[in-house]
């Protein structure tokens, strides 16, 4: 068999494994945070009126649904490592492994420290530990991605000495030490807007879903297999997510989910080269961002609101939209523009 016949069979696969594995545990991960009461708790009415007149439903959803998928993606990773010596040589079961220090090392680190933070936050906001309740505060978050960021910046710099950026169109750029803060507005960037793109059923889970779908394809391109497996895997322990994340949710992903998630999606566009194409890809979440950032400048220099509430998925709510239209529609720009991330890669590598 060609190797990239091979290795997309591996992908496939795996993504596969990935979605049967995360769908049988789902189930218990549900009960379990259901029997220690890990229920979400929904801002008051004095804080966010609109939101809390539109979600006061939800008060008690399970939250802390991300372990799922990282819970997935670490414990195959594990696994697959720890077995494939001992499987027969040259069969595809002996290739399971898609752990790589070159490859997917930083991501699957990056992924699991900044899931572990996000359980704190969702725990606190659980306990209602924290200002008003709400578990770490933005700024504190900002920390958090930064020092994550702030690692996977030297791992470039120094380790592989890396700060070679490449434009779409124009070519490769080294810029010297400016890599770092670079790499850090980038994974700072992403993780906010994901998180802020959390906030109605199966919205983040889908969006996300279809990054990552785009990022395997542009890894596979490539030829970072490990990479674009990681992707899927990613990818199938999203889907099984979703089939009890959709309206009405089962549970949320919390923090732990979209904070690990989002750092991880910035980490992987930095290893591919393609942070300039990253925006694109994840448009849903840069247009959720743009609302809360135009909203602050309204309401702080105008004195009054842009938007019924902010992020948009909760202004659309507002003015009478239904959740699941909402959710379902984002979905089609985020394949639409993930498709044209896609394309632009691919035609960038052509001329």
């Amino acid at each position: 068999m060609p190797l990239k016949s091979f290795e997309l069979v591996r992908v496939l696969f795996l993504s596969t494994i990935a979605f049967l594995f995360a769908f049988m545990w789902a189930p218990m991960l549900i009960q379990t945070l259901k029997k220690w009461k890990m229920g979400k708790s929904i801002r008051t009415a004095l804080d966010a009126p609109v939101f809390a007149a539109l979600h006061a439903k939800k008060q008690g959803t399970p939250t802390m649904g991300g372990i799922l998928i990282w819970g997935t993606v670490l414990l195959l990773a594990i696994i697959f490592a720890a077995i494939s010596p001992y499987l027969p040589l040259g069969s595809l079961l002996s290739h399971l492994n898609f752990l790589s220090r070159s490859e997917t090392l930083l991501p699957l680190g990056a992924l699991v420290a900044s899931a572990i933070v996000g359980f704190v936050d969702d725990y606190f906001n659980v306990k209602k530990i924290g200002p008003k309740g709400g578990g770490l505060r933005m700024r504190h978050r900002v920390l958090v991605y930064t020092a994550i960021a702030l690692v996977g910046a030297w791992w470039f710099r120094i380790k592989l000495d890396w700060d070679l950026l490449h434009v779409p169109f124009l070519g490769d750029f080294n810029i010297g030490m400016w890599y770092v803060p670079f790499f850090l507005l980038v994974i700072v960037a992403t993780a906010l807007s994901v998180n802020e793109t959390d906030g109605l059923d199966g919205l983040a889970g889908g969006t996300l879903m279809t990054s990552f779908a785009a990022y395997a394809i542009i890894s596979f391109s490539q030829g970072r297999y490990d990479l674009a497996v990681f992707c899927g895997v990613i990818l199938g322990a999203l889907l099984a997510f979703l089939w009890f994340n959709i309206h009405p949710a089962a549970f949320f992903m919390g923090d732990t989910g979209a904070m690990s998630l989002g750092v991880t999606l910035g980490i992987v566009a930095m290893l591919t080269n393609t942070a300039f194409v990253l925006p694109l890809i994840g448009l849903v979440f840069v247009l959720e961002s743009l609302s809360v950032i135009t909203q602050l400048f309204w309401k702080r220099i105008l004195h009054k609101k842009l938007f019924r509430s902010a992020p948009f998925h909760h202004h659309l709510e507002a003015v009478g939209w239904p959740e699941p239209q909402i959710v379902m529609r984002l979905w089609v720009v985020s394949m639409v523009s993930a498709a044209l991330g896609v394309a632009v890669v691919l035609l960038d590598a052509i001329l």
